[in-house]
């Protein structure tokens, strides 16, 4: 999709039925991840050829979301149904581990230093801590509501998580790994994104048909940004890019 004129320039077409979720771009080696749930693999896609140079299975089904290391070498998918956590070697193209963590799991997230990643329990108000070293859950985090979506701010303090059933944001304390406040946000919300610069923390809102936008500064919402119903999935368009288009 071309972002200035909002026209789809092109496509890329798998061949068959996969159910491709989420699309993540390494910036360390310019490539494109998608998962593809039904064939339990990452594809990996060039998107200066829009050509699939090769793939990383998961070891599980229904791998929906995913994360990477920032040095790109580590990816991390979570299993929905198998409810569990992949550990991928993304330049070996291989699983290295398969994490069991709940019945059913969604959303994942990475800190900052890549020490922890972060899962919620879909059936119970908790959220998974994985240590990425010992590839283990190493501690559960009690939350007031089913979470979903969540992100860690850039200096590596909080982890926000969304709370559909409560219509609001936890902040979690990553020095103590305990709820240190909830923020009210539009109905359901389900996925955050942070702005670059860390200032800023977007919380997309499908019932109400809205982005929240919370200052990280003061963790109040500073604006209400209207959408269509059943705002889910954000994605950041780079700098670099707005530069291309004149922006």
């Amino acid at each position: 999709v071309d972002l200035p004129t909002r026209a789809i320039t092109g496509a890329l077409n798998f061949g068959h039925g996969v159910r491709p979720h989420q699309a993540v771009v390494d910036p360390n080696s310019g490539l494109l991840y998608v998962t593809t749930e039904i064939d339990k693999r990452i594809a990996v896609i060039d998107p200066k050829t829009r050509a699939i140079v090769g793939s990383v299975p998961t070891g599980a089904d229904n791998s929906h979301m995913m994360v990477l290391s920032h040095d790109g070498r580590l990816g991390y998918t979570a299993n929905v149904k198998p409810g569990s956590v992949s550990v991928l070697d993304m330049a070996g193209r291989k699983t290295l581990a398969v994490i069991p963590v709940a019945d059913v799991v969604q959303r994942i997230a990475i800190s900052a230093d890549d020490r922890l990643v972060f899962t919620s329990d879909n059936t119970r108000p908790r959220l998974a801590v994985i240590d990425t070293a010992t590839r283990s859950v190493r501690q559960w985090v009690d939350l007031p509501g089913l979470s979903y979506g969540a992100a860690a701010t850039k200096d590596g303090r909080w982890l926000l998580i969304a709370i559909p059933s409560i219509s609001a944001v936890g902040v979690i304390d990553l020095t103590t790994l305990k709820v240190a406040r909830t923020i009210p946000v539009g109905d359901a919300p389900q996925e955050i994104l942070i702005q670059p610069d860390g200032r800023v923390a977007y919380v997309s809102c499908a019932r109400s048909g809205s982005v929240s936008a919370i200052d990280l500064a003061t963790w109040t919402v500073v604006r209400q940004i209207p959408t269509a119903s059943g705002a889910d999935g954000l994605a950041w368009a780079s700098r670099q890019s707005a530069r291309v288009s004149g922006k």
